[in-house]
Protein backbone atom coordinates (compact mmCIF):
# COMPACT_ATOMS: atom_id res chain seq x y z
CA UNK A 1 0.00 0.00 0.00
CA UNK A 2 1.58 3.73 -1.15
CA UNK A 3 1.56 6.25 1.44
CA UNK A 4 -0.85 8.30 -1.01
CA UNK A 5 -3.64 5.51 -0.39
CA UNK A 6 -2.97 4.98 3.33
CA UNK A 7 -6.58 4.99 5.08
CA UNK A 8 -7.54 8.43 6.43
CA UNK A 9 -9.45 9.21 9.17
CA UNK A 10 -12.60 9.99 8.57
CA UNK A 11 -13.79 14.26 9.09
CA UNK A 12 -17.03 13.30 10.19
CA UNK A 13 -15.75 11.15 13.28
CA UNK A 14 -13.81 14.01 14.54
CA UNK A 15 -15.34 14.92 17.92
CA UNK A 16 -14.72 17.93 20.31
CA UNK A 17 -13.16 20.46 18.02
CA UNK A 18 -16.21 21.84 16.35
CA UNK A 19 -14.51 25.14 15.75
CA UNK A 20 -11.53 23.87 14.28
CA UNK A 21 -14.14 22.07 11.96
CA UNK A 22 -16.58 24.67 11.28
CA UNK A 23 -13.18 27.11 10.34
CA UNK A 24 -11.88 24.66 7.97
CA UNK A 25 -15.30 23.72 6.25
CA UNK A 26 -15.49 27.41 5.72
CA UNK A 27 -12.29 27.69 4.23
CA UNK A 28 -12.99 24.90 1.79
CA UNK A 29 -16.22 26.59 0.47
CA UNK A 30 -14.75 29.68 0.11
CA UNK A 31 -11.03 29.95 -0.64
CA UNK A 32 -11.28 33.27 -1.26
CA UNK A 33 -11.74 34.01 2.17
CA UNK A 34 -8.06 32.92 3.13
CA UNK A 35 -6.32 30.66 5.19
CA UNK A 36 -6.82 28.73 8.14
CA UNK A 37 -4.35 29.47 11.79
CA UNK A 38 -5.13 26.86 13.99
CA UNK A 39 -3.66 27.67 17.44
CA UNK A 40 -3.60 25.62 20.82
CA UNK A 41 -2.68 22.38 21.95
CA UNK A 42 -0.44 19.79 20.99
CA UNK A 43 -1.80 16.37 20.18
CA UNK A 44 -5.33 17.70 19.91
CA UNK A 45 -5.72 16.68 16.03
CA UNK A 46 -4.78 19.63 14.04
CA UNK A 47 -2.61 17.47 11.38
CA UNK A 48 -5.65 14.87 11.32
CA UNK A 49 -8.17 16.95 10.79
CA UNK A 50 -6.52 18.99 7.57
CA UNK A 51 -5.83 15.58 6.12
CA UNK A 52 -9.19 14.25 7.24
CA UNK A 53 -11.02 17.33 5.30
CA UNK A 54 -9.14 17.20 2.00
CA UNK A 55 -10.02 13.15 1.90
CA UNK A 56 -13.78 14.16 2.10
CA UNK A 57 -13.33 16.85 -0.53
CA UNK A 58 -14.37 15.51 -4.30
CA UNK A 59 -11.26 14.39 -6.21
CA UNK A 60 -10.07 17.19 -9.11
CA UNK A 61 -10.49 17.27 -12.79
CA UNK A 62 -7.02 17.63 -14.13
CA UNK A 63 -4.68 17.01 -17.48
CA UNK A 64 -2.89 13.62 -16.58
CA UNK A 65 0.78 13.79 -15.74
CA UNK A 66 0.79 17.71 -14.77
CA UNK A 67 2.39 18.61 -12.02
CA UNK A 68 0.64 21.80 -11.47
CA UNK A 69 -2.53 19.90 -11.70
CA UNK A 70 -4.00 22.53 -13.93
CA UNK A 71 -8.12 22.59 -14.66
CA UNK A 72 -8.20 21.52 -18.52
CA UNK A 73 -9.20 24.67 -19.48
CA UNK A 74 -6.43 26.55 -17.98
CA UNK A 75 -3.30 25.41 -18.71
CA UNK A 76 -0.19 26.87 -17.19
CA UNK A 77 1.44 25.39 -20.43
CA UNK A 78 4.92 24.80 -18.75
CA UNK A 79 4.67 20.84 -18.44
CA UNK A 80 4.53 18.06 -21.36
CA UNK A 81 0.90 17.51 -20.45
CA UNK A 82 -0.11 21.20 -20.99
CA UNK A 83 2.44 22.21 -24.19
CA UNK A 84 0.39 21.62 -27.47
CA UNK A 85 2.56 18.82 -29.47
CA UNK A 86 4.11 17.40 -26.17
CA UNK A 87 0.63 15.52 -24.41
CA UNK A 88 -1.35 19.15 -24.58
CA UNK A 89 -4.23 20.04 -26.81
CA UNK A 90 -3.31 22.29 -30.01
CA UNK A 91 -5.62 25.08 -30.69
CA UNK A 92 -8.07 24.07 -33.39
CA UNK A 93 -8.22 25.61 -36.18
CA UNK A 94 -10.58 28.27 -37.57
CA UNK A 95 -14.23 26.81 -37.93
CA UNK A 96 -13.12 23.10 -36.74
CA UNK A 97 -14.18 21.70 -33.38
CA UNK A 98 -12.00 21.70 -30.66
CA UNK A 99 -11.35 17.71 -29.58
CA UNK A 100 -12.60 16.25 -26.25
CA UNK A 101 -9.62 16.84 -23.48
CA UNK A 102 -8.68 13.30 -21.76
CA UNK A 103 -8.44 14.38 -17.84
CA UNK A 104 -7.64 12.57 -14.85
CA UNK A 105 -9.49 12.91 -11.64
CA UNK A 106 -6.60 12.75 -8.74
CA UNK A 107 -7.31 13.47 -5.08
CA UNK A 108 -7.10 17.05 -3.51
CA UNK A 109 -3.79 17.48 -2.74
CA UNK A 110 -1.93 18.38 0.89
CA UNK A 111 1.57 19.19 0.99
CA UNK A 112 3.58 19.41 4.32
CA UNK A 113 5.96 22.39 4.38
CA UNK A 114 8.83 21.03 6.76
CA UNK A 115 10.44 24.03 8.78
CA UNK A 116 13.96 22.98 7.60
CA UNK A 117 12.66 23.52 3.88
CA UNK A 118 14.86 24.98 1.76
CA UNK A 119 13.88 28.42 -0.89
CA UNK A 120 14.66 26.01 -3.38
CA UNK A 121 12.62 23.16 -2.09
CA UNK A 122 9.28 25.52 -1.52
CA UNK A 123 9.85 27.98 -4.84
CA UNK A 124 11.26 25.49 -6.83
CA UNK A 125 14.57 25.44 -8.81
CA UNK A 126 16.69 24.52 -12.00
CA UNK A 127 16.60 20.52 -12.47
CA UNK A 128 20.36 20.09 -11.67
CA UNK A 129 20.10 16.38 -13.35
CA UNK A 130 18.65 16.94 -16.59
CA UNK A 131 21.04 20.16 -16.98
CA UNK A 132 24.00 17.77 -16.22
CA UNK A 133 23.25 14.73 -18.39
CA UNK A 134 21.23 16.54 -20.97
CA UNK A 135 22.57 20.16 -21.17
CA UNK A 136 18.57 21.50 -20.55
CA UNK A 137 17.79 23.82 -18.39
CA UNK A 138 14.51 22.51 -16.62
CA UNK A 139 12.48 23.44 -13.64
CA UNK A 140 11.86 21.12 -11.40
CA UNK A 141 8.84 22.12 -9.37
CA UNK A 142 8.48 23.37 -5.63
CA UNK A 143 6.31 22.34 -2.61
CA UNK A 144 4.23 25.66 -4.02
CA UNK A 145 3.46 23.88 -7.33
CA UNK A 146 2.19 20.59 -5.58
CA UNK A 147 0.15 22.16 -3.42
CA UNK A 148 -2.00 24.28 -6.48
CA UNK A 149 -5.84 23.76 -5.93
CA UNK A 150 -5.32 21.99 -2.69
CA UNK A 151 -3.87 22.35 0.96
CA UNK A 152 -0.40 24.16 2.10
CA UNK A 153 -0.46 22.83 5.36
CA UNK A 154 2.87 24.05 8.25
CA UNK A 155 2.92 22.67 11.46
CA UNK A 156 4.71 24.90 13.89
CA UNK A 157 4.07 27.57 11.28
CA UNK A 158 5.37 29.94 14.35
CA UNK A 159 8.60 29.02 14.37
CA UNK A 160 8.68 29.38 10.89
CA UNK A 161 11.88 31.46 9.39
CA UNK A 162 11.34 34.92 8.29
CA UNK A 163 12.55 34.76 4.71
CA UNK A 164 9.73 31.85 3.98
CA UNK A 165 7.29 33.37 5.79
CA UNK A 166 7.23 36.20 3.31
CA UNK A 167 7.56 34.22 -0.10
CA UNK A 168 4.36 32.67 1.45
CA UNK A 169 2.77 35.72 1.85
CA UNK A 170 3.72 36.41 -1.66
CA UNK A 171 2.12 33.27 -3.34
CA UNK A 172 -0.98 33.57 -1.17
CA UNK A 173 -1.27 37.05 -2.48
CA UNK A 174 -0.82 37.01 -6.03
CA UNK A 175 -1.87 32.94 -6.34
CA UNK A 176 0.63 32.32 -8.40
CA UNK A 177 4.98 31.95 -7.72
CA UNK A 178 7.16 33.67 -9.53
CA UNK A 179 10.74 32.39 -9.97
CA UNK A 180 13.52 34.46 -11.57
CA UNK A 181 17.27 33.05 -11.05
CA UNK A 182 19.71 30.72 -12.64
CA UNK A 183 18.26 31.81 -16.12
CA UNK A 184 15.06 30.47 -14.96
CA UNK A 185 11.56 32.68 -15.61
CA UNK A 186 8.58 30.65 -14.74
CA UNK A 187 5.68 31.69 -13.31
CA UNK A 188 3.19 28.93 -11.91
CA UNK A 189 -0.27 28.86 -10.83
CA UNK A 190 -0.39 28.29 -6.84
CA UNK A 191 -3.61 28.88 -5.48
CA UNK A 192 -3.85 27.01 -2.22
CA UNK A 193 -5.12 27.08 1.35
CA UNK A 194 -3.18 27.80 3.43
CA UNK A 195 -3.17 26.17 6.75
CA UNK A 196 -1.05 26.72 9.97
CA UNK A 197 -0.90 25.22 13.14
CA UNK A 198 1.18 26.17 16.36
CA UNK A 199 1.04 26.74 19.87
CA UNK A 200 1.14 30.79 20.64
CA UNK A 201 3.28 29.81 23.80
CA UNK A 202 6.37 28.66 21.85
CA UNK A 203 6.61 31.82 19.53
CA UNK A 204 4.33 34.55 17.96
CA UNK A 205 3.68 35.10 13.88
CA UNK A 206 4.47 37.98 12.60
CA UNK A 207 1.77 40.24 11.73
CA UNK A 208 2.30 40.12 8.08
CA UNK A 209 1.57 36.08 8.01
CA UNK A 210 -0.86 36.64 10.90
CA UNK A 211 -2.96 39.40 8.89
CA UNK A 212 -3.14 37.09 5.56
CA UNK A 213 -5.28 34.46 7.48
CA UNK A 214 -8.90 34.49 7.15
CA UNK A 215 -9.42 32.97 10.57
CA UNK A 216 -8.21 31.37 13.32
CA UNK A 217 -9.68 28.76 15.69
CA UNK A 218 -8.45 27.55 18.95
CA UNK A 219 -8.06 24.53 19.91
CA UNK A 220 -7.94 23.04 23.44
CA UNK A 221 -7.33 19.55 24.73
CA UNK A 222 -11.14 18.25 26.19
CA UNK A 223 -11.69 18.46 29.56
CA UNK A 224 -15.02 16.92 29.70
CA UNK A 225 -13.64 12.90 30.78
CA UNK A 226 -16.86 11.44 29.01
CA UNK A 227 -15.36 13.03 25.59
CA UNK A 228 -12.24 12.76 26.08
CA UNK A 229 -12.80 9.27 26.57
CA UNK A 230 -14.50 9.26 22.78
CA UNK A 231 -11.70 10.62 21.50
CA UNK A 232 -9.47 7.87 22.50
CA UNK A 233 -11.62 4.77 21.62
CA UNK A 234 -12.28 6.54 18.00
CA UNK A 235 -8.68 6.76 17.09
CA UNK A 236 -8.07 2.99 18.92
CA UNK A 237 -11.05 1.64 16.88
CA UNK A 238 -9.15 3.55 13.62
CA UNK A 239 -5.69 2.29 14.11
CA UNK A 240 -6.89 -1.65 14.89
CA UNK A 241 -9.21 -1.43 11.86
CA UNK A 242 -9.20 1.20 9.54
CA UNK A 243 -11.43 -0.34 6.81
CA UNK A 244 -13.82 -1.35 9.13
CA UNK A 245 -14.12 1.94 10.87
CA UNK A 246 -13.98 3.64 7.44
CA UNK A 247 -16.77 1.92 6.30
CA UNK A 248 -18.99 2.41 9.08
CA UNK A 249 -18.50 6.42 8.39
CA UNK A 250 -19.67 5.98 5.16
CA UNK A 251 -22.23 7.51 4.57
CA UNK A 252 -21.50 10.57 6.96
CA UNK A 253 -18.52 11.50 4.87
CA UNK A 254 -20.79 10.58 1.75
CA UNK A 255 -23.65 13.37 3.63
CA UNK A 256 -20.16 15.39 4.19
CA UNK A 257 -19.29 15.44 0.92
CA UNK A 258 -22.95 16.47 -0.56
CA UNK A 259 -22.93 19.54 1.69
CA UNK A 260 -19.64 20.82 1.01
CA UNK A 261 -20.35 20.83 -2.70
CA UNK A 262 -23.92 22.21 -2.24
CA UNK A 263 -22.36 25.21 0.37
CA UNK A 264 -20.04 26.03 -3.02
CA UNK A 265 -22.83 26.24 -5.47
CA UNK A 266 -25.11 28.32 -3.44
CA UNK A 267 -21.85 30.42 -1.84
CA UNK A 268 -22.87 33.10 -5.02
CA UNK A 269 -26.35 33.19 -4.23
CA UNK A 270 -26.05 33.91 0.13
CA UNK A 271 -27.33 37.74 0.27
CA UNK A 272 -25.57 39.27 3.63
CA UNK A 273 -28.20 42.33 4.22
CA UNK A 274 -26.78 45.95 4.23
CA UNK A 275 -27.68 46.61 7.82
CA UNK A 276 -25.49 43.59 8.97
CA UNK A 277 -22.49 44.65 7.00
CA UNK A 278 -22.93 47.70 8.61
CA UNK A 279 -23.00 46.23 12.25
CA UNK A 280 -20.03 44.12 11.17
CA UNK A 281 -18.23 47.21 10.53
CA UNK A 282 -19.17 48.93 13.51
CA UNK A 283 -17.86 45.86 15.29
CA UNK A 284 -14.10 46.01 13.37
CA UNK A 285 -14.35 49.79 14.42
CA UNK A 286 -14.99 49.26 18.17
CA UNK A 287 -12.34 46.54 17.92
CA UNK A 288 -9.95 49.02 16.13
CA UNK A 289 -8.74 46.01 13.70
CA UNK A 290 -6.15 47.42 11.19
CA UNK A 291 -7.33 48.16 7.45
CA UNK A 292 -10.45 46.43 6.29
CA UNK A 293 -9.48 42.48 6.33
CA UNK A 294 -11.58 42.58 9.19
CA UNK A 295 -14.91 43.57 7.63
CA UNK A 296 -13.78 41.19 4.53
CA UNK A 297 -13.17 38.07 6.37
CA UNK A 298 -15.84 38.34 8.48
CA UNK A 299 -18.43 38.74 5.46
CA UNK A 300 -17.05 35.85 3.48
CA UNK A 301 -16.81 33.83 6.72
CA UNK A 302 -20.81 34.42 7.61
CA UNK A 303 -21.70 33.91 3.25
CA UNK A 304 -19.94 30.38 3.79
CA UNK A 305 -21.49 29.09 7.32
CA UNK A 306 -24.96 30.28 5.70
CA UNK A 307 -23.85 28.16 2.42
CA UNK A 308 -22.80 25.40 4.75
CA UNK A 309 -26.03 25.73 6.55
CA UNK A 310 -27.96 25.73 3.21
CA UNK A 311 -29.64 29.21 3.92
CA UNK A 312 -29.74 32.07 1.16
CA UNK A 313 -29.57 34.56 3.72
CA UNK A 314 -26.89 35.65 6.39
CA UNK A 315 -28.44 35.90 9.55
CA UNK A 316 -27.51 37.48 12.66
CA UNK A 317 -26.50 34.25 14.83
CA UNK A 318 -24.46 33.02 12.20
CA UNK A 319 -22.32 36.79 12.18
CA UNK A 320 -22.07 35.84 16.08
CA UNK A 321 -20.82 32.55 15.60
CA UNK A 322 -18.23 33.10 13.46
CA UNK A 323 -16.43 36.49 14.82
CA UNK A 324 -14.24 35.54 16.90
CA UNK A 325 -12.79 33.38 14.99
CA UNK A 326 -12.69 35.89 11.66
CA UNK A 327 -11.26 38.74 14.13
CA UNK A 328 -9.75 37.41 17.13
CA UNK A 329 -6.09 37.39 15.36
CA UNK A 330 -6.89 41.15 14.06
CA UNK A 331 -6.97 42.90 17.41
CA UNK A 332 -3.72 45.24 18.76
CA UNK A 333 -2.03 44.64 21.45
CA UNK A 334 -3.77 46.59 24.64
CA UNK A 335 -1.01 46.70 27.40
CA UNK A 336 -3.65 48.22 29.89
CA UNK A 337 -6.09 45.34 29.06
CA UNK A 338 -5.08 41.84 29.95
CA UNK A 339 -8.31 40.75 28.42
CA UNK A 340 -7.56 37.61 25.76
CA UNK A 341 -8.21 38.42 22.40
CA UNK A 342 -11.49 36.14 22.14
CA UNK A 343 -12.90 37.39 25.01
CA UNK A 344 -12.02 41.03 24.21
CA UNK A 345 -13.96 39.89 20.74
CA UNK A 346 -16.85 38.40 22.85
CA UNK A 347 -17.60 41.23 24.66
CA UNK A 348 -17.87 43.71 22.05
CA UNK A 349 -20.18 40.86 20.00
CA UNK A 350 -22.53 41.11 22.50
CA UNK A 351 -22.64 44.80 22.81
CA UNK A 352 -22.97 45.53 18.42
CA UNK A 353 -24.32 42.53 17.39
CA UNK A 354 -27.79 42.44 18.57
Amino acid sequence: MTARSRPVYPFSALVGQEEMQLGLLIATVDPLLGGVLILGDRGTGKSTAVRALAAVLPQIETLPGCPYRCLPAACAGLCAACVPGMGGEAPPAKGARRSKVVTASVPVPVVDLPLGATEDRILGALDLEKLMTLGEKRFEPGLLARANRGFLYIDEINLLEDHLVDLLIDAAASGENRIEREGLSVVHPSRFVLVGSGNPEEGELRPQLLDRFGVAVEVRTPQDIDLRMEVVLRREAFERDPQHFLANHEAAQAALRERIVAAQRLLPKVILAPELLRQISSLCLKLGTDGLRGELSLMRAARAAAALRGERKVSLQTVREVAPMALRHRLRRDPLDDTDSTARVARLVDEVLV
